[in-house]
């Protein structure tokens, strides 16, 4: 069966429920169940998400991403307070202000980085830049693991944020909306990556992993989660069908499948990596979770979106984002490079 062209490439979004989440919500839709999180499914999620990490953490189901940063955010800081964050994140670029919303006015700061990941000096430095009382306090730092441009923080550079992290107070806070793919790319324990090297709060990505939709926000620093349920509430967070938001975790987190899921995403992403080299395109940045930029000019980015393949641009690097999901091909992809190799042979 020939492939027809489409969005595969555009998102990890685009793809559907893997089996397993789905397979788990009719499960769950068998029976009535109490509400608002009191129900089997959720006490299960969260009993695997602890297994997962390895730590008693508190667990917070909610409907996507943004709500989880936001309010993630806004249990570290006060109206008055800085959140530092690349220039690249998805809680600056991404996020129509909510992070600042759900804060009550705390400033994002900018800290640079190569390749989407923060410098841990330069975040000592941000985070000292301004101590007066005209400029917002240094309360929180934000990272994203895999990074917007796919790339990933490993455990090096995690101690060394982490001691920056210490050095200027701040609360650590991980955007891990893809963190099964970092996970895949550095095979080590998610404990090693999060909690282990300073994290308190862990905001985990499981739409663009293989459910319908939904992501959780784990504290490990319990602390700061403490009435977060009201937050939850207060944002329209707390779903009263709540196994619905929690089975497919179940799904997800048994037998590994959330990691199966991402371990062949990355693979994608590196197989396409390697067979737009070869047609001798420029990879604009390091291919280590399931993201790929292809340093594609306008006319030849036009050429393919003409044949029907659907991608975006990234504003940060300034090339095509091709992402690759669970569900990614391999006779996707070569049907993609085909296209690709006579388009640069038409617009060289």
């Amino acid at each position: 069966m020939s492939i027809q062209p489409g969005c595969q490439f555009a998102s990890d979004n685009t793809a559907g429920i893997c089996p397993e989440a789905m397979s788990a919500m009719t499960e769950a839709n068998q029976d009535a169940a109490k509400p608002y999180g009191e129900d089997p499914w959720t006490k299960r999620a969260t009993s695997l998400i602890r297994e997962v990490f390895e730590v008693d953490c508190d667990v917070f189901f909610t409907f996507n991403g943004t709500a989880a940063n936001a309010l993630a955010l806004s249990a570290m800081c006060q109206s008055h307070h800085g959140v530092l964050a690349h220039r690249w994140s998805h809680v600056e670029t991404d996020e129509c202000g909510a992070p600042e919303f759900f804060c009550n006015g705390s400033k994002i700061l900018l800290v640079p980085g190569a390749n989407g990941r923060v410098d841990g000096d330069q975040v000592t430095e941000v985070a000292g830049s301004r101590t007066d009382v005209h400029f917002p306090k240094a309360k929180a730092l934000s990272i994203t693991q895999s990074t917007e441009v796919g790339t990933v923080y490993d455990l090096d550079a995690l101690q060394r944020i982490e001691e920056s992290v210490r050095r200027s107070k701040l609360s650590f806070h991980m955007d891990g909306a893809r963190f099964a793919n970092a996970i895949a790319t550095l095979d080590v324990a998610p404990s090693e990556m999060t909690w282990k090297r300073g994290v308190d709060v862990l905001c985990l990505g499981g739409t663009k992993n293989g459910m319908a939709v939904g992501d959780c926000v784990v504290f490990f620093n319990r602390e700061l989660g403490q009435e977060f349920e009201y937050r939850c509430k207060q944002a329209g967070q707390l779903a009263s069908k709540m196994r619905f938001l929690s089975a497919p975790w179940v799904g997800l987190l048994t037998d590994n499948i959330w990691l199966r899921n991402a371990q062949h995403a990355n693979t994608m992403a590196q197989k396409l990596a390697k067979g737009l080299e070869q047609l001798g395109v420029r990879i604009a940045a390091p291919v280590e979770s399931n993201a790929v930029f292809a340093d594609l000019t306008a006319e030849q980015t036009t050429a393919i979106r003409k044949l029907g393949w659907i991608f975006y641009e990234f504003d940060g690097i300034g090339t095509p984002r091709l992402m690759c999901s669970w569900k990614t091909t391999s006779t996707e992809i070569d049907a993609f490079l085909s296209d690709c190799e006579r388009t640069l042979l038409a617009n060289p």
